[in-house]
């Protein structure tokens, strides 16, 4: 449609002008007035007619195969987006984010080591995604212990016990020294992937690590790493767990002592002089059976 100035400025505007108002837009034709009158003037009942037309040719619209096609193209990007960023992208801060789902499905997560408390526990802050490594770093794991403060997931290596250090005034175990700092050049500050499988009566999640071979990429780790637990083992600085609800990941419990008794064997770390005076659960036994004696004494 041409439009043109609402006035007559030339004989010729004007011809223009009185043929533009013969040849109305809808909105003209629903709201009567006189013919070049500038603001016509409505009624109620063809108000609400230019209105039910309106709405009219918006749903025709909105019904037509391309809105359709955006709108389910749209509900299915938003829907995908959300399932990705939840099971692959979402962060796991902390134990009480590991859901019962993450733990039937026994996910995989990677992660660096910022801590070891003992000789079969630590802390791993998880690294979902891509944008931690080199050449796409853009994303840092942070260094400061406030920074750290509830956001690594405390986990307990599956199938081992270690020699138990000094805690809540008891002494500590023979080798429990040699097994943490152990652990600590093996694993603080690299890289692991760990199995999440089952969370402890303490919280802690339950976890299958698996550790970077030399010269292997990190990336490749999930699929050709070294279980750190047998490589404990192997090194004599743990037992194997033998107590209800043991977890052995994909090995078997006779595979955990047969490598515990090739470390008795070369007499590697705790077994160097062939024995050692009580094992990690021994000691937590006679412990707690102390801790109830000394109750059940108080009680009386």
């Amino acid at each position: 449609m041409i439009f043109h100035l609402p006035w007559k400025t030339s004989k010729g505007n004007g011809k223009a002008f009185e043929d533009s108002n013969r040849d109305t837009c809808i909105s003209d034709r629903l709201l009567p007035g006189r013919v070049g009158e500038a603001e016509p003037r409505p009624t109620p009942e063809l108000a609400v007619t230019h209105s039910w037309e309106i709405a009219k040719n918006c749903a025709v619209l909105l019904a037509t195969p391309y809105t359709a096609v955006a709108f389910i193209s749209g509900a299915i990007l938003g829907t995908s987006s959300t399932f990705i960023w939840r099971r692959w992208l979402r962060r796991i801060r902390t134990a009480e984010w590991v859901t019962p789902d993450i733990l039937a499905r026994r996910k995989w997560v990677k992660g660096v080591v910022t801590s070891v408390g003992d000789a079969d526990n630590f802390r791993l802050y998880h690294m979902p995604g891509i944008g931690w490594h080199w050449p796409f770093k853009f994303r840092r794991v942070p260094t400061l212990n406030k920074d750290l403060k509830d956001q690594t997931i405390h986990i307990r290596i599956a199938g081992v016990d270690a020699p138990e250090g000094a805690h809540f005034g008891k002494p500590a175990q023979p080798h429990a020294e040699e097994s943490l700092l152990w652990l600590r050049k093996r694993i603080e500050g690299r890289t692991v992937y760990c199995q999440l499988v089952r969370k402890d009566q303490y919280g802690r999640i339950i976890a299958v690590p698996l550790v970077s071979r030399r010269f292997l990429p990190t990336f490749l780790c999930k699929r050709w790493g070294s279980p750190l637990a047998l490589e404990m083992l192997r090194s004599g600085m743990v037992t194997t767990y033998e107590q209800a609800g043991a977890e052995y990941g994909p090995w078997s419990r006779e595979e955990f002592l047969r490598v515990e008794a090739e470390a008795r064997a070369s007499r590697r770390g705790m077994w160097k002089y062939g024995r050692v005076g009580e094992t990690p659960a021994e000691y937590k036994k006679r412990h707690a059976l102390l801790q109830t004696s000394s109750s059940s004494l108080l009680q009386r």
